[in-house]
């Protein structure tokens, strides 16, 4: 499949009817169907003030979503990423794990993500984007299945320098 023209986009959370779109579209694929997430869980964490919205579009179009942690007690964190099922294995999961990095590396020097035990294409994505596995979560948010923590850093906390705004 081509890459489609794709473009990132800070979701605006006043736009109640593009969240609720982002929202069902996490609600309805995996692994959030079996992590049981629903569309009201996914709108409560957009709406979180230590949370940043994120969505791609092409052609107009939201065909993904991603909520990331910049603020709050576990910085550097991306939550949820999500591409529309027809959209995968394109290439445009890899450039929003880029996007969603950079924006994070911008300010922070580590980047965090939990994976889905059953979820084995996104680890092997991650893998491959350079992030490490550093622990596993037992039956974190569903019994029988763990999350595992993932990270990549460019630099100790103690060496990193912020971009200039």
């Amino acid at each position: 499949m081509q890459i489609p023209a794709v473009e990132f986009k800070l979701l605006d959370k006043q736009d109640s009817d593009r969240v609720r779109a982002c929202a069902g579209l996490m609600a309805a694929s995996e692994p959030w169907i079996t992590l049981e997430r629903t569309e009201d869980d996914v709108i409560k964490i957009i709406d979180d003030e230590t949370s940043e919205a994120y969505v791609a579009m092409s052609y107009g179009k939201i065909i993904g979503f991603a909520i990331i942690k910049i603020r709050g007690a576990f910085v550097g964190y991306i939550q949820s990423v999500v591409i529309l099922p027809r959209y995968r294995r394109g290439g445009i999961g890899t450039k929003f794990m880029e996007f969603l990095e950079h924006r994070i590396l911008s300010e922070l020097p580590n980047v965090f993500i939990c994976v889905s035990s059953f979820n084995h294409d996104a680890k092997r994505l991650y893998e491959r984007l350079g992030y490490e596995t550093i622990g596993r979560l037992k039956d974190y948010i569903v019994k029988g299945h763990d999350e595992i923590l993932m990270r990549k850093s460019v630099a100790p906390l103690s060496e990193f320098k912020r971009e200039p705004k």
